[in-house]
């Protein structure tokens, strides 16, 4: 595609059909939003007054009753039980940040109704997920008479038998997908069970303890949904009827600040509690939740969030942010480990002839288990291809491991075809843990392998974005982002609108932020400026020309400074769709060639093609820079050009081109320009305009060997109308002139060129003027009076000079006349316009 700058990803842009064009208007009309917000509520199923409208206001009103949920009823009444008889209850957790926000809640609500218990989180390492036989042989020994599970415990049918045997009664709180074998346990809570009639089904884990607390307690414990909306956001539930209500007011509980877990954890990750966000929550508080149960055990997550006191959370969250940090420089490792393990595997499969693997599996002894699956999705969005990372036990050989899948590869389908391979393995589509021996590692991979050639096409190994809808600067006001924050909160299942921002051409721009590798771009649009930002763009700074139009996705957000607050355009995908001209015309010089060497320095060569003058100009070059010229450097004249079909994306205009029409011929010669760069000045004569001294001086030298001008020359037109008559006037006093040594004598007499005073000799002669007698020219006694386009010779030069003036003319002017040339080599839909600078 002709893009000067290529989008990372293919765009989708969702579409509204009339019907729903028609229920926005009366969404807009009734609840008093803009446009775009109406059809975003329409394009996400809300297209009832009703519907939309609990969506942007529902409140507790909204919570469904907890006793709809299958075996609410026994579990409270269960609980209540061990209440009278002052039973010890033990609460089973999960190490994830929903786990460990389940036993928070449940903590709180049993320390409520003063109950005899304590919680038990399993350590990830050591005994791995869910109950297990000895922790429950420990509980037994404490005396344990009740477990209560949260975020976990739904296929645990042996473990749940062991507790039977033990005279120990499980409640089953969890969300997980049900087995076709459920335990046996006192009671099962969990929406998905076949059999229930709970509502909604997507609850989180801390969802399903939070309802267990609303029935136990007879109303809402809204004080703990700050809690809820940790766990809910960090284990990637949609946020859609019931959640998007907890998730709203357990914002609401964190920006009050009451919890002391909360403050210090906030504190510890630069988060604003007045502000916060679901952002925030799943980037920055729950990366710090989850590092406990990675790299350590959760108990120490929990004693955050359920501490009593700013010393004890202070500590707590120290503690987390340590871990974190760890966490993270421990993923660097592992990640940089890995992707030179994957630059070897291609290597490999480069010298051997073959492409590289369409999945990447790679495995190595000591890789950290808790964080490998946070490395597979780093590597997949460098590579965009599913990914296995796995850790091999030394003394067992054994590997476990976690997967991540790209759209159209379904991982637990993969890994089912290749079961016999697998020790274990469990996930859904788009991620996955398994363990097998090292020895099947290879074959696992090349069945993971043809099962990706197989079902994924071309267009599946390029990552896809879904763009809500187009938008424009008009758009972009401060009334329609406080209406887009009525969708608040974003999350899984309810993604911040993205937009496409059209029409928007480029004001201004700026690298900022360290080693300048963001930009800020200030827009122009429907009378309007608009600032954008794009994290990570600070590349593209130079590849934007003056008044390029842009086509961004990304969303819109406030930006607050020194007290003034304005609508600014967050980039998360950019491309320019049109060719892009760069005039450096004027800046030729001695210093031309250094400025190609930077111009190209970071390119691939095979995408450049630099146009220059002459053979003669290519000779010099080659001569006194050949050692500065890189390897693999296109340079070629523009007869060569001409004669052949070259694919360039950036071409370069190196020296003034010998004419219009041979630089026409050219650019119609090549295929995927992106750029134009005219770096040419005025004059030409076959190698002027040259790259260096010493190219001047090796032109010089071939230049001493032409046959001299007759005369010196001046500035000249060919057309000018008083030049002819200066020369009629001239004719009239010499004629009759001998006709061989006219055109020296004439030109010699005028300070003309020869050949200027030969092209005007075969006008007069065309028109009759003068004729050709006894080898004299000689003035026509009577001549008809006629206008000088009526001689062939004079339209061509005038059609000649005209289009030798587009080299020349106004940047707006030479790049519309690009345009024009390009359109014959690429699709006119490709070809949109041009951006100049």
């Amino acid at each position: 595609m002709c893009i000067l700058i290529r989008s990372k990803t293919r765009w989708t842009v969702a579409k509204i059909d009339d019907e729903g064009e028609e229920r926005a208007a009366i969404l807009a009309r009734e609840l008093s939003l803009s446009p775009l917000v109406a059809r975003l509520l329409v394009q996400r199923g809300l297209a009832g007054v009703d519907a939309a409208r609990q969506f942007l206001y529902g409140g507790l009103e909204d919570l469904h009753d907890p006793f709809l949920l299958k075996g609410m009823e026994q579990a409270v009444k269960r609980i209540r039980q061990a209440e009278e008889r002052n039973e010890y209850i033990r609460i089973f957790g999960d190490y994830d940040a929903d786990g460990v926000s389940s036993t928070a809640l449940m903590t709180f609500l049993f320390r409520r109704m003063g109950l005899k218990f304590d919680s038990y989180i399993p350590h990830r390492t050591l005994e791995g997920y869910g109950l297990n036989a000895k922790a429950i042989d420990l509980a037994a020994e404490a005396g344990v008479k009740l477990i209560v599970t949260v975020d976990t415990g739904i296929s645990a049918v042996e473990q749940i038998n062991h507790a039977n045997s033990l005279g120990i009664d499980v409640i089953v709180t969890d969300h997980h997908e049900p087995p076709h074998v459920l335990p046996d346990a006192w009671s099962l809570i969990n929406p998905k069970q076949e059999d229930c009639s709970y509502p909604f089904k997507g609850l989180a884990g801390v969802g399903v303890a939070f309802k267990l607390a609303q029935a136990l307690l007879g109303e809402p414990p809204v004080e703990w949904c700050d809690v809820v909306a940790l766990g809910t956001v960090a284990d990637l539930m949609p946020l859609t009827d019931e959640n998007r209500v907890l998730v709203r007011l357990g914002l609401q509980e964190l920006r009050k600040g009451d919890k002391p877990g909360f403050r210090a954890l906030a504190d510890a990750a630069g988060i604003k509690l007045a502000a916060v966000n679901s952002t925030d929550i799943g980037f920055g508080m729950a990366p710090r939740i989850n590092a406990a149960g990675r790299l350590d055990h959760a108990h120490r997550a929990l004693n955050l969030l359920t501490a009593s006191d700013d010393e004890t959370a202070a500590e707590a969250a120290f503690t987390l942010d340590t871990l974190n940090r760890e966490r993270q420089l421990i993923v660097e490792t592992i990640v940089k480990e890995a992707e030179q393990q994957w630059e070897d595997k291609r290597s490999l499969a480069a010298e051997a002839g073959q492409k590289e693997p369409s999945v990447i599996v790679l495995a190595s002894e000591g890789w950290n288990v808790g964080v490998v699956g946070i490395v597979a999705s780093k590597l997949i969005d460098r590579f965009y291809k599913p990914t296995l990372i796995l850790s091999i036990d030394k003394e067992s050989r054994m590997c476990k491991g976690s997967a991540r899948s790209i759209a159209g590869y379904d991982l637990h389908a993969a890994l089912t075809r290749c079961d016999e391979l697998l020790d274990h393995y469990g996930g859904h589509q788009a991620a996955a843990g398994m363990s097998l021996h090292a020895d099947n590692l290879e074959l696992l991979e090349s069945r993971l392998c043809q099962l990706a050639d197989e079902w994924l096409t071309e267009e599946d190994w390029i990552p896809g974005t879904l763009i809500d809808m187009p938008c424009t600067i008009k758009d972009a006001s401060m009334d329609v982002l406080e209406q887009l924050g009525q969708l608040e909160p974003f999350g899984n299942g309810n993604m911040a609108p993205k937009l496409l921002l059209q029409g928007a051409k480029l004001a201004d721009r700026r690298a900022i932020g360290r080693e300048s590798k963001h930009l800020k771009l200030s827009l122009s649009g429907d009378g309007k400026l608009l600032d954008a930002v794009g994290f990570g763009f600070g590349k593209h700074l130079d590849k934007l020309s003056d008044d390029a139009e842009l086509e961004l996705v990304g969303e819109l957000s406030i930006n607050e400074w020194n007290g003034e607050r304005r609508v600014q355009f967050m980039v998360g995908d950019m491309r320019v769709p049109h060719i892009q001209l760069f005039d450096r015309r004027g800046q030729a010089g001695s210093d031309s060639f250094s400025a190609l060497l930077k111009l190209i320095k970071d390119d691939d060569l095979e995408s450049v093609l630099v146009l220059i003058p002459s053979p003669v100009w290519l000779e010099a070059v080659r001569e006194s820079e050949s050692a500065a010229l890189p390897d693999g450097l296109r340079m070629v004249t523009y007869e060569d050009a001409a004669e052949a079909s070259w694919y360039c994306s950036k071409l370069i205009i190196l020296g003034r081109p010998p004419s219009a029409d041979k630089l026409a011929s050219s650019i119609k010669a090549c295929q995927g320009i992106e750029r134009v760069y005219a770096m040419y000045s005025e004059s030409f004569n076959g190698y002027e305009d040259k790259p260096g001294s010493k190219a001047k001086s090796a032109a010089s030298r071939q230049d001493k060997q032409k046959k001299p001008e007759t005369a010196a020359v001046q500035p000249f037109s060919h057309t000018d109308r008083k030049n002819f008559g200066h020369l009629y006037q001239t004719l009239r006093r010499v004629c009759p002139i001998n006709e061989d040594g006219a055109a020296d004598r004439l030109s010699v007499m005028m300070g003309w060129k020869k050949a200027s005073a030969a092209f005007m000799l075969k006008v007069f002669l065309e028109l009759e003027l003068i004729h050709t007698e006894n080898n004299e020219l000689r003035l026509v006694a009577d001549p008809v009076k006629r206008e000088l386009a009526h001689s062939r010779t004079y339209r061509d030069a005038l059609r000649r000079e005209k289009t030798e003036q587009i080299l020349f003319a106004e940047t707006k002017e030479l790049a519309g006349w690009i345009i024009e040339q390009a359109e014959e080599a690429l699709p006119l839909s490709i070809i949109k316009g041009v951006g100049v600078s």
